[in-house]
């Protein structure tokens, strides 16, 4: 495979404390800081930066208000980075420097190449017993107090021409094509063989451009419903979730993020490889999510958001009247 995943992203924005605070809550590691910028780690060493908007060494931003500016992805080998170095040269805006190449897509986005700097991890995930297969014997599956994620596992744009921009990435640089929500929305990956997707692009009636969300991927189920509830309880507004999208199969949690766009902890998506066939949805609430629970959960409750939680110590626990 050439095009790895995501190695790096970049925001402009302008609360830098109130983004310490935010990414710190949600289990990133801050590696750097000084007064203009702020420099995060997933567990895998993937990176997510925060500059102050009008910090020079950011690409223009493609809408206003705090917002992703630059997603560097990351290549298998130097060897593909040379070959890459004479595709982006026929690019808009190209950027060549020994150890990153780029250019600009048609969404104004700011597209950079590295040889992937992040590491190979081993981590404990959770196991499902179904009724024909019951891998988790005399073990109790896990929970979380809070996230710690693994990388960014995605980042999804709303753009001005979603055939365009499908072209430009599965053209020039690899990408697959998952499944497409015709003439409205496109589910790429970096390769034939991989997550369901790493760029999701959708076009809106109005052609709307930005940061719909970035996404991190965490261990499973129970890593995003305890991130959520930590992140709940530390004040963070819910957009929607947690709940489970029925195209790639992912459980999912969105927050409002204060660096730009949402953000989402999700985990389970679907794996593919060349024999995959991409198919066409037709977009809708039902597609979006088999099911989904609008607040969120109260970290603290462990109940819907502003439900009441449970007095007693058992739910048949009744009130003395």
């Amino acid at each position: 495979m050439d095009v790895l995943g995501i190695d790096e992203i970049s925001y402009g924005a302008d609360d830098l404390a109130g983004c310490k605070t935010f990414f710190l809550d949600w289990g990133l590691t801050l590696v750097e800081e000084d007064a203009g910028a702020l420099v995060f780690e997933s567990l895998n060493g993937c990176r997510v930066i925060v500059r102050r908007s009008d910090d020079p060494a950011l690409p223009s931003a493609f809408e206003a208000g705090p917002t992703l500016r630059e997603v560097v992805w990351g290549v298998s080998s130097q060897e593909v980075l040379e070959r890459l170095r004479g595709v982006v040269a026929a690019l808009p805006q190209p950027v060549d420097t020994p150890e990153r190449i780029g250019c600009t897509d048609p969404n104004g986005m700011a597209v950079r190449f590295q040889v992937s700097r992040k590491r190979d991890i081993e981590v404990e995930c959770a196991q499902m017993n179904t009724w024909s297969h019951r891998p988790r014997m005399n073990q109790r599956s896990p929970s979380y107090e809070r996230a710690h994620p693994i990388e960014v596992g995605h980042v999804v744009f709303f753009v001005g021409d979603v055939q365009a921009c499908e072209a430009f990435y599965c053209n020039h640089f690899g990408f697959v094509p998952s499944d497409r929500y015709p003439g409205r929305g496109a589910f790429l990956r970096c390769a034939n063989v991989g997550g369901h997707h790493d760029l999701f692009l959708l076009q809106t009636p109005d052609k709307k451009v930005g940061l719909n969300h970035v996404a991190f991927t965490v261990r499973d189920i129970h890593e995003v419903f305890g991130g959520g509830m930590h992140i709940s309880r530390q004040g963070w507004d819910t957009q929607l979730g947690p709940g489970r999208h029925p195209v790639s199969s992912a459980y999912f949690w969105y927050f409002r993020n204060p660096a730009g766009g949402l953000i989402e902890y999700y985990a389970d998506e679907d794996q593919l490889d060349e024999q995959w066939e991409a198919r066409e949805f037709e977009p809708g609430p039902t597609v979006f999510a088999e099911w989904a629970i609008d607040g969120g959960i109260d970290g603290h409750t462990r109940r819907q958001r502003d439900a009441k939680a449970p007095e007693g110590k058992f739910l048949t626990d009744k009130a003395k009247s």
